[in-house]
């Protein structure tokens, strides 16, 4: 069995890997174990990916050459993370320099002047850059922050408002056109949610939708506008898009009749609330067919300040644990890249990435959270199936899948302060492991 660690020890982070035999002795193992359940099989895992956002496309933008490979090396190689999704926003999010809309002109109502320029400057060429390295297009999803602001209450991007009745079709037309713009330019939009956390007002570009809001605009606009234009089976539509602990009540408010059912194929999440992973459980319990899609989440300077750096690392592998344990098929990290300050945003709302690059030094600065992250996004493949898991310490928290090739991997973070021996059990076959605290592992079985 290989196995792979990564943690830090006297300040300094390390990553290595060892080959494992399996425990012959007769010792008493029953009181320190690990198990996976190869037979016991759950959700097919889609696959990781982070944001492709307005301010990433910016900083890839202010690289040389070599930097920006190594970016996408990082992210998309054979050797890299093996990202495969991303996210990014119709028209512009928090994380970009400025606020701006394709479209912002109340008189143009067939929306003959949309104006794409500005995710062609940024965005596209990240794209595009990955797609290269891949061999393979990202798998897109889109997400808008805002409608223009014209067909908003309070007529701006910003401090949230709603979307005004009267240009609900127009919107959900509007949304239409950007999906169309992205396939057209050869990018593979595989979801779209309806609206970035609609349960805030933010002073940044933002859009308050209450669960009845959202069922009517997508029963009576954006539903029909898909299906319209021929996407109606391209797209997985995701509602809610916003933390936790509500997305339950969001899920039994909005997909409630079979006409919502059949429009509406998952929820999407974020973090910044808690864990609250039972939510995610409950709603696979009552839509056992929708897709669990965790969108975003970043270590907040705001909330963690700058310097905890293996408290995100291990906030990372803790979600992504308890998302996949609790039926979640696809984890997109939010902006893949950053400059040294935590942005660009244009509201000063700065977080960490796990790439953020130095402009003064002219360097890429790898944080923590990029290993940690890569101990699922390498070792979890596309198409493979969660199985089932237990542990006996609650330090010891642990996923695992049984991948398309036979493999199985099974993940360990050790989210306690103390050193933790154990045996993974799989079957009757034991392995003799051992974890410091605030180090994870990822072993690969081989069949």
């Amino acid at each position: 069995m290989k196995v792979y660690y990564s943690g830090m020890e006297n300040g300094k982070a390390y990553a290595r890997t060892a080959e494992i035999q399996k425990d012959t002795s007769r010792s008493n193992r029953e009181m320190t174990l690990v198990c996976a359940f190869p037979e016991m099989t759950y959700q097919t895992v889609q696959g990781f990916g982070g944001a492709l956002t307005d301010a990433s496309g910016y900083v890839y933008s202010q690289m040389d050459p070599e930097t920006r490979k190594e970016v996408i090396e990082t992210y998309f190689g054979p050797g890299g993370l093996g990202y495969t999704w991303g996210r990014t926003s119709i028209d512009s999010s928090d994380f970009g320099t400025e606020m701006y809309a394709a479209d912002d002109d109340p008189a143009d109502e067939e929306l003959e002047n949309m104006d794409f320029s500005r995710c062609d400057r940024y965005v596209f060429p990240l794209l595009r850059d990955a797609a290269a390295e891949a061999g393979q297009p990202v798998r897109l999803m889109l997400t808008p922050w805002s409608p223009p602001a014209y067909m908003k209450s309070n007529q701006s991007r910003d401090h949230g408002g709603k979307l005004l009745e009267k240009y609900a079709d127009r919107w959900a037309r509007y949304m239409v056109k950007t999906v169309e713009h992205f396939l057209e330019e050869g990018m593979d939009v595989r979801l779209l949610s309806v609206q970035n956390e609609p349960n805030a007002s933010q002073t940044w570009d933002s859009c308050n939708m209450t669960g009845a809001d959202e069922r009517a605009f997508v029963r009576n606009h954006l539903g029909p506008a898909l299906r319209q234009h021929g996407l109606q089976d391209r797209l997985c539509l995701l509602i809610w898009d916003h933390n936790k602990e509500r997305a339950l009540d969001r899920a039994l408010e909005t997909i409630s009749d079979d006409t919502m059912k059949e429009m509406v194929g998952g929820v999407a999440f974020h973090w910044y609330t808690g864990d609250h992973f039972e939510v995610l459980q409950m709603i696979r319990e009552v839509l056992p067919d929708k897709r669990l899609v965790f969108s975003e989440g970043c270590v907040e300077h705001s909330v963690y300040g700058e310097d905890k750096e293996l408290l995100g690392a291990v906030k990372y592998a803790h979600e992504y644990i308890g998302d996949l344990n609790h039926g979640a098929d696809t984890l997109i990290d939010w902006n893949i890249l950053l400059d040294e300050q935590g942005g660009p945003n244009h509201v000063a709302n700065y977080c960490d990435a796990p790439l953020m690059y130095d402009r003064k030094q002219k360097k890429l600065v790898r944080k923590m959270s990029l290993e940690y992250i890569g101990h699922f996004s390498r070792y979890l493949k596309p198409g493979s199936r969660r199985i089932g898991t237990s542990s006996y310490h609650r330090d010891l928290e642990v996923t695992a899948v049984r991948n398309p090739d036979g493999t199985l991997a099974v993940v360990v973070l050790n989210a306690g302060e103390e050193k933790r021996d154990f045996f993974l059990k799989v079957h009757e076959d034991y392995y003799p492991l051992s974890l410091e605290g605030s180090s994870i592992l990822t072993a690969v079985i081989t069949p």
